[in-house]
């Protein structure tokens, strides 16, 4: 099994809140739901800290790899703490490290990792990463 990484190891942090159909029939969150708590703190990044105009900017992050490795189960109704940090910067393309805290340890519930590829939103061909992302990804980016 693979550590369980510390929140302190991700510099951007924000919290999302489960719901109802979080939960599967074992009486925790379903892995899948995962997947969707690291879209949402990466996207929320984006938009907060990178100026990312989900609706009209030309250019868009495509998921093209993720993984997710779990530890500890939660549960709804619970509040969560997402962290997240680049990994790699690239030219044309970011590698996210992501993690899920509840809001008590230090230590994550799950972690992983989230590949967005930059694209124009009309051709969906690669496109440098825009200075504004680029910018913020250097922010958080590991040493």
């Amino acid at each position: 099994m693979t550590e369980r990484p510390a929140i302190d190891a991700y510099p951007y942090r924000t919290t999302i809140t489960t719901r109802w159909m979080d939960n599967d029939i074992y009486g925790h969150i379903n892995n899948v739901a995962y997947y969707s708590f690291f879209d949402t703190a990466a996207n929320q990044f984006l938009i907060e800290r990178g100026q990312l105009d989900i609706v009209n900017g030309e250019v868009i992050g495509l998921v093209v790899e993720s993984k997710c490795a779990y530890h500890a189960p939660l549960a709804f109704p619970q509040l969560l703490r997402a962290g997240v940090r680049v990994d790699h910067l690239g030219n044309r393309a970011v590698t996210y490290g992501i993690a899920i805290f509840d809001d008590k340890d230090e230590r994550a519930a799950a972690h992983g990792h989230f590949v967005h590829v930059f694209v124009e939103r009309t051709t969906r061909k690669a496109t440098p990463i825009p200075a504004a992302l680029r910018a913020a990804f250097s922010a958080i980016a590991r040493p």
